[in-house]
């Protein structure tokens, strides 16, 4: 097998290939491969390079099966721009390495390396039914080889040593270089704001096969009812339900931008086909969020997303609008404005609700319409958000009566439902329970309800200990400069990556502590660039300056959320307190239960982990020694 001439990785051979080249020439490769490679990287390079290639040399010397193997340098993760040091393929096994310095053996670089084998196992197509094994590479190793956490580490002199015990261990034929490395062997979940743009584009969205069973239930039964919808001429509300980070925004966006709806689109308007649907939210900053990422789609970004505000405005004015669209997708459901906060946010005296608004909208498109609406648990984070699911029972009791409802759930909602003049339809496939957002890590949705229920810290270590077995991190520290630099050095070779700095909009104490989380500066933030720039761009969230709050991060994620935790939601006496909270301006119908429940949206925003940041006051010591004690992990 020869060096390798793809454009995934900056070098692919086998063994005797590998170390029997010149170390000039294959520093020359990578080079040429990694075109913006700093002064750093190089000198990195032409240091380890020639010990790499002693260690396959005696490896080879020891197993009869090295020349079978199979060594890649720099393997760019499609989709994502990362790229692993060295991977080997040996037996059955696929060794994951990074090679670090002497100042190597941080925190960071052992979550690092977790994270590519932990993406590896869960989105590559020849790691699916074999072991990962997690190697860190350091001149700062001490011999022999040791494990910490998972990962194998070892000095780089003992590589031989560590290559020859993995593959006495895993005994088996090697995974086949082109089989590794062929377009389509990896296919990452993409983050909504990717997918978004990938399905504006009408490109085939790149599922991972855990992801489409996940959400795949949901598209076809939603397909199914728009299409009988069309053809009976009927109108339907649909419930979909789900917990945090299970994918009902990408199910939205997906039924908006797919084209499985086209041949709905009916004649209107001299001939000219309507839309075939729309996607609706009350999350501003998320629709900023994804207009930004669409907006070199033509049109700002706004022809399928729109803010639920501006609709409303706009159809509630004059009866004779009709909207063009037969399918209304309506995120975040839940947090639906009751009348009262229409009436603030609209000006509007009409005593309807954003339900009554929609459903009613909705009877003025002809023959048949579908509500899509996205329904969470436990988000609510506004004044006039608290009633949920009962304001969607009024808004169909009212519409009933004057024309034919259907209403599909999933059979735990069904309880609200039962009794009215609709008609009523269940169905599991209505409600996603796979939490996409954590690669799949379950237990960080029952860790957080637990933390702010607070339960006993027994009940909550288990769970804290499966999630760091799982490469989640739920991290702990009272140094906020830490705190920024464990961030920087994680995701230093990760241009996509996203980590930025998030708080809650009710503490008073943060702002001297570095964290500036008030009115006067967050409102000024803006959402678009905070999570799309390049990191290196100034307003880009990675750059640790610009704090974002729950209505900033809500329907969002990051890759790695830093949480400021505040003051606002406490440890005093063994319960949850918001006593040093700001005040709310309007009525508020459960202080506590708001407070909570923004904590819980800012412990949820990061697909690897959060890293807590209490500032070091007597208030906040309490909170500190709980979260502790619960499981998160102090950095160190």
């Amino acid at each position: 097998m020869s060096a390798n001439d793809d454009d995934s990785c900056g070098w692919r051979s086998d063994l005797p290939t590998f170390y029997r080249t010149t170390s000039a020439t294959v520093v020359s490769r990578l080079i040429n491969f990694v075109r913006d490679a700093s002064p750093e990287q190089e000198s990195a390079w032409r240091t380890h390079i020639p010990v790499l290639q002693e260690e396959c040399r005696e490896l080879a010397d020891r197993d009869a099966f090295a020349s079978s193997y199979t060594a890649i340098l720099e393997y760019q993760l499609p989709y994502d721009l990362r790229r692993v040091d060295l991977i080997v393929l040996e037996r059955a096994a696929v060794v994951v390495a990074e090679l670090k310095g002497y100042r190597g053996l941080t925190s960071a670089a052992f979550d690092q390396v977790l994270a590519y084998a932990r993406d590896l196992r869960a989105y590559h197509r020849e790691c699916a039914d074999r072991p990962v094994i997690p190697v860190l590479i350091s001149s700062a190793a001490a011999r022999p080889p040791w494990r910490c956490e998972g990962v194998t580490v070892c000095h780089p002199e003992d590589v031989d040593a560590v290559l020859t015990e993995i593959a006495r261990k895993h005994p088996g034929s090697p995974a086949r270089a082109e089989d590794f490395v062929a377009p389509g062997a990896y296919v990452p979940l993409p983050t909504i704001v990717q997918a978004a743009r990938q399905l504006f584009e009408t490109r085939e969205l790149p599922y991972i096969k855990r992801a489409r069973s996940a959400t795949e239930p949901a598209l076809e039964e939603i397909t199914a009812i728009a299409h009988q919808a069309a053809k009976d001429g009927t109108r339907h509300l649909i419930l979909l339900s789900g917990i945090p980070g299970s994918g009902k925004t990408l199910v939205g966006l997906q039924l908006v931008h797919s084209r499985w709806l086209d041949d709905l689109a009916e004649p209107r308007d001299k001939g000219k086909p309507a839309a075939a649907g729309v996607y609706l939210s009350g999350n501003g900053p998320l629709v900023r969020v994804l207009q930004d990422a669409l907006k070199d789609g033509g049109g700002g970004g706004k022809t399928f997303v729109r803010p639920i505000k501006a609709y409303v405005d706009y159809y509630s004015k004059r009866l004779d609008r009709v909207p063009p669209e037969h399918l209304i997708v309506f995120d975040e459901a839940q947090r639906a404005h009751d009348a009262e906060q229409v009436e603030r946010v609209h000006g509007r005296s009409d005593g309807l609700s954003e339900p009554e608004h929609l459903l009613r909208f909705c009877e003025r498109i002809p023959r048949w319409s579908v509500l899509v609406a996205l329904i969470g648990t436990g988000q609510a984070i506004h004044v006039g958000e608290e009633v949920g699911l009962p304001l969607w029972r009024k808004a169909l009791d009212d519409v009933a009566n004057r024309a034919p409802w259907t209403v599909h759930c999933a059979p735990s909602l069904a309880e609200q439902f039962v009794g009215g003049r609709f008609n009523l339809k269940t169905t599991n496939r209505l409600n996603l329970t796979s939490e996409l957002r954590f690669h799949f890590t379950a237990d960080v949705h029952r860790f957080v309800e637990a933390l702010l229920r607070g339960e006993a810290p027994e009940a909550l270590r288990p769970i804290a200990e499966r999630l760091h077995e799982q490469e989640f991190r739920f991290l702990l520290t009272r140094d906020l400069d830490a705190a920024k630099h464990y961030l920087r050095d994680r995701y230093a070779d990760a241009p996509l990556a996203r980590y930025g700095i998030l708080a809650s909009s009710k503490d008073k104490l943060l702002p001297q502590f570095g964290v500036d989380n008030t009115y006067q500066t967050t409102k000024t933030l803006r959402e678009g660039p905070w999570y799309n720039s390049d990191p290196r761009d100034p307003r880009s969230c990675c750059q640790l300056r610009e704090v974002a709050t729950e209505f900033a991060s809500q329907g969002l994620e990051l890759d790695f959320a830093l949480l400021a935790w505040g003051s606002d939601l406490r440890r005093v006496g063994g319960a949850w307190t918001d006593d040093l909270s700001r005040g709310y301006r309007n009525r508020v119908r459960d202080r506590l239960t708001l407070r909570k429940n923004v904590y819980r949206v800012l412990l949820t925003r990061g697909r690897d982990g959060s890293l807590v940041f209490v500032p070091p006051v007597e208030e906040l010591d309490e909170t500190f020694d709980y979260l502790q004690d619960c499981g998160m992990r102090k950095l160190t």
